[in-house]
């Protein structure tokens, strides 16, 4: 549930009223507060987080006959964003404990044709950065930085958003801040991003002059205005999700059957999801009936993951088995409740549930 106020919306109906319907001033704005926000030199705002992976790949000029090794516990877009520039997804499985991409698989899935990496920060909790880095310089690899569940989490004192050669954060209502709809890439390479700003607007270097056979993936004003007031209040966000999150885990830590989110000491995981993980996928799905029952939602975020996907089936031919870690975090997480405005006795009644299904 995005966290909307009177300010918000006052940010929106002013910059209409001045007539700032499109990209301009405002967008110019958020990128600059943003991008100093997680400590990168250039900010490019776009139309939303799947736009902003692919306008990296682009001006990376990524294309057919090269590999790029992605997550497959991840929405889908961070593998259709390769086949959008015509080259191919490599799957590598995930850390079962954190559930984000998992270095050592990573190496395995390196080939002559792998041009670069893109390393999902799932649910808020960084991926291991230090040793992708050094498997991308390696390699002569580029690293990508998916960032769409992560504004705010730090990786070892660094804020998520420089710690590769660019990083993609979404602005979806769903994420600890938004824009409607919206995106952005940071990045502290000037040349990358003067290309990217390119890209965006149809490959246009001047007006009516087009460098790069472009795209239409402008922010606006609106969005911005939105987006600097989210901005704003980003951290205060941030701890109470935080807090709320730690209430769930000391309850969760007591029960055998479910194990909350794992947190590694040198980070901040800023819990866009709260996702636990069950001992079996036949006590997740009780407990998913359990809360219908109760008219609770919940999610299961990735199930199926991306591999496994029916339009990937048919593509690939991937079957179960192909990443047994990545295969059972599918089978066995779930999403919980988990916004600003939840209450204590809110957070009681989904406990209750899980303690139901104890018995």
């Amino acid at each position: 549930m995005p966290y909307i106020t009177e300010e918000d919306a006052q940010a929106v109906y002013k910059v209409v009223l001045e007539k700032r319907l499109s990209q301009g001033v405002y967008v110019e704005r958020f990128e600059k507060e943003f991008s100093r926000y997680v400590g990168a030199k250039e900010g490019v705002a776009v139309t939303n987080g799947t736009a902003a992976l692919h306008l990296v790949l682009a001006a990376l000029e990524i294309g057919p006959g090269d590999e790029v090794i992605v997550p497959s516990f991840s929405f889908i877009s961070t593998a259709n964003v390769v086949l959008y520039q015509g080259a191919k997804p490599v799957f590598a499985d995930i850390d079962p404990l954190t559930l984000n991409i998992d270095p050592n698989s990573v190496r395995e899935k390196l080939s002559e044709k792998t041009r670069a990496i893109i390393a999902v920060h799932y649910a808020g909790h960084p991926a291991e950065m230090d040793e992708l880095k050094e498997i991308s310089e390696e390699n002569g690899l580029f690293l990508i930085e998916d960032a769409a569940e992560a504004h705010g989490s730090i990786y070892k004192g660094k804020i998520v958003g420089s710690l590769g050669h660019a990083a993609c954060f979404s602005f979806y209502p769903n994420k600890n801040m938004t824009t409607g709809e919206g995106g952005m890439i940071t990045t502290n390479d000037e040349e990358l991003a003067e290309k990217i700003r390119m890209l965006r607007s149809h490959g246009q270097h001047e007006q009516f002059r087009y460098k790069y056979i472009g795209f239409n993936y402008r922010m606006t004003d609106i969005q911005a205005a939105l987006g600097l007031v989210q901005l704003k209040r980003l951290e205060w966000v941030l701890a109470r999700k935080i807090e709320k999150a730690r209430y769930y885990t000391r309850r969760i830590e007591e029960l055998e059957f479910v194990r909350p989110p794992y947190e590694a000491p040198y980070v901040r995981h800023t819990y866009m999801f709260y996702t636990v993980q069950f001992k079996s996928r036949e006590l997740r799905d009780k407990a998913i009936e359990l809360y219908e029952r109760e008219g609770i939602e919940t999610r299961c975020a990735f199930d199926p993951p991306i591999h496994l996907q029916p339009v990937y089936i048919r593509l690939f031919g991937y079957s179960r088995g192909y990443l047994p870690n990545t295969e059972k975090a599918s089978d066995t997480v779930l999403s919980l409740p988990l916004f600003v405005e939840i209450t204590g006795k809110e957070q009681d009644k989904v406990l209750e549930v899980l303690e139901k299904l104890a018995n």
